[in-house]
């Protein structure tokens, strides 16, 4: 939930800041490693840009020069910050995006990746910084409706080329793991483990969901590359373009459907609805168009109230992150998804 871009403006110049500097020692270290071979490493304008809710982002030049000549790059460094709402892995955020590189997904270029924290303190991966702005309610700016609508159909193109990515080809099961039998159940056991974990009081409510959830999980028609976290704020847009598709993090094997559900969940419309003319009916009729996919409503409405579900864990996270004192903001209970939750309960029942 992090984006490699200039989505706010950046703080401290890196030479007066005890962590910037850490930083470069880092990430000086973390290219000598794996680049043993070059030399006349610099690494200028470090500053650190505000970051998502799970990771610091900080940008930068670099240049080296090794047998095949002189290299320069603009780069972004993610690196996970102290307290995080989500348990991800760098190398399998790294294997993602190496094997996107030749793709037709706009996905930043990754350089190397420190998954244990060695060299940076904490994990982290280095990217190519791409341009563009990110802006979660990019669908609903300013912008004339036929500009927004044909943003809202580039956004779902970038996600039917992600659901139609090769990834067995590429060797990706490897890095992912072996291909989920039932994705949905798959993935309410994970962020069931979640729950339980850091949950600091009892929540019937979704004790209750979780049970629906748990009777209803549907079967999958097709096991896809599946983004995990696909919205206009982890993406870059210039002039009215996709650059990029940014926050791997969560990416996973899984049900085409679980992205879709998301995107057409309702309680985050704003982001990735335009009311009245790109709606769940305008986004699931496009999507079948484009895949030639089925999308089964009682299935991706399931997906839908998973989606609430999983955001209540991650909010849950994000309180015992802040009790814990390694979160420094402060999120409320997740008791005000209960209702849209329960609505869309009602209606497939």
């Amino acid at each position: 939930m992090n984006a490699p871009t200039d989505c706010a403006p950046a703080t401290a110049a890196a030479g007066t800041d005890q962590l910037a500097l850490a930083v470069i020692r880092g990430l000086t270290a973390l290219i000598k490693a794996q680049m043993p071979h070059a030399r006349d490493i610099r690494l200028e304008r470090l500053m650190r840009s505000a970051g998502g809710l799970s990771r610091e982002n900080w940008r930068l030049d670099a240049s080296w020069v090794d047998a095949r000549g002189a290299h320069s790059h603009e780069l972004m460094l993610m690196r996970d910050a102290s307290g995080t709402l989500l348990e991800t892995e760098r190398d399998r955020e790294f294997a993602v995006l190496s094997a996107l590189a030749h793709s037709d997904v706009p996905a930043p270029r990754v350089h190397w990746a420190d998954p244990d924290g060695r060299y940076l303190g904490a994990p982290s991966i280095v990217m190519d910084r791409v341009p563009g702005h990110c802006d979660y309610l990019v669908l609903n700016s300013a912008a004339p409706l036929e500009a927004r609508l044909a943003l809202a159909r580039r956004f779902l193109d970038v996600l039917a080329r992600i659901h139609a990515f090769n990834w067995r080809a590429t060797g990706l099961g490897a890095s992912l793991g072996e291909p989920p039998g039932k994705p949905s159940s798959v993935e309410l056991a994970h962020w069931s483990d979640t729950y339980q974990r850091v949950r600091l009081e009892p929540h019937p409510e979704l004790d209750y969901i979780h049970a629906w959830l748990s009777a209803r999980a549907p079967e999958a028609e097709h096991v896809v590359l599946v983004h995990g976290d696909f919205k206009p704020g982890n993406a870059l847009v210039d002039g009215g373009h996709i650059t990029a598709k940014l926050d791997w993090e969560t990416a996973h094997l899984g049900d085409p459907l679980e992205d879709l559900g998301w995107i057409t969940n309702p309680v985050r419309r704003r982001e990735h609805q335009i009311v009245g003319h790109w709606e769940r009916e305008q986004i699931v009729t496009a999507y079948r168009a484009i895949t030639g996919r089925v999308v089964n409503d009682d299935h991706l409405t399931w997906w839908n109230v998973f989606s609430n579900w999983k955001l209540a864990v991650i909010q849950l996270t994000a309180i015992a992150e802040f009790v814990a004192g390694r979160y420094d903001r402060v999120f409320q209970t997740p008791a005000w998804l209960y209702r849209p939750m329960f609505q869309m309960m009602e209606r497939a029942s």
